[in-house]
């Protein structure tokens, strides 16, 4: 695999405009059975701390020191945006639909520590709805990882080549500890802070395109949101893994839950359909 050293991180508005124009049919290239043989790495990367405490506002977590769990996410998504929004990558990627993310916090990662990230693209893999993917970021302080991020995107596809599932019966959502009103602006606040300007997420006309009545929250808010409902509690060192379900339409009112077992859930506050499940080991 070969790497790719970037100077800056790449501007993710300008990215976003050449996948909405790779999205349209006649432009950009389309399928694919291979995946870029690159990884994409930026140095020297610092946290803005005002940059942070907006990021934490929006997010419902404390302002703090130690960065949240999936605050690299967001310094390493220009990498990603780059890797996926390219010539090399198979799919176009507005479109995509992210199922699912993995993070291992190594240590706790202090607000003024430099770090150095690295972004690539594996296992493009069949799936009974199309075919999926992984990127997985990393951060790097000091020579030592300290972070990892693994996101899964499906690309829906006419026929799937993977095994299909019996449907079988929804089980009923756990108890709620808690209700959260997620305001229209959520979309909007998050793609500011995030740089993901999906417009699923901040234009009714742009959600509508991809077949939602309305605007539909980032799952990675709402991975963020579930952890920051968590804090205080979480260990220095963990994995948190979680599957999106059906998304969460702007404006919702949702529930959260967990367990003492560290399992945690988000789910529609009425009607009990599922946006989220998670765990922490």
């Amino acid at each position: 695999m070969g790497v790719i050293e970037l100077d800056r991180p790449p501007a993710t508005g300008a990215l976003y405009r050449r996948a909405a124009l790779g999205a349209l049919p006649g432009f950009g290239r389309r399928g694919g059975d291979a995946l870029p043989d690159v990884e994409l790495m930026l140095r020297g990367v610092t946290v803005d701390r005002a940059h942070l405490a907006t990021y934490d506002r929006v997010c419902g977590f404390r302002l703090a020191d130690t960065l949240p769990a999936t605050y690299p996410h967001i310094l390493a998504f220009p990498l990603s945006m780059r890797l996926m929004s390219g010539p090399g990558f198979p799919f176009p990627v507005v479109g995509l639909v992210h199922v699912a993310n993995r993070i291992t916090v190594e240590r706790p990662i202090d607000a003024g520590e430099t770090l150095d990230l690295s972004v690539r693209a594996v296992d493009l893999r069949p799936h009974e709805r199309g075919r999926q993917l992984d990127v997985v970021a990393s951060a790097w302080a000091s020579g030592e990882l300290v972070w990892r991020g693994v996101s899964t995107y499906l690309r829906k596809e006419p026929t799937g080549g993977g095994e299909r599932r019996e449907p079988g019966e929804r089980p009923a959502p756990p108890a709620a500890s808690g209700q959260w009103r997620v305001a229209p602006r959520v979309g909007t606040d998050y793609a500011a802070v995030s740089g993901d300007h999906n417009p699923i997420h901040t234009s009714r006309l742009g959600a509508r395109v991809f077949g939602f009545p309305r605007p539909i929250a980032h799952g990675m808010w709402s991975k963020a949101r579930c952890l920051a409902a968590l804090e205080g509690r979480l260990p220095d060192a963990y994995t948190v893994d979680v599957a999106f379900k059906l998304p969460i339409l702007l404006p919702a009112t949702v529930a959260f839950s967990a367990t003492p077992t560290w399992d945690f859930a988000l789910h529609d506050a009425r009607s009990a359909k599922p946006h989220l499940s998670g765990t922490v080991r």
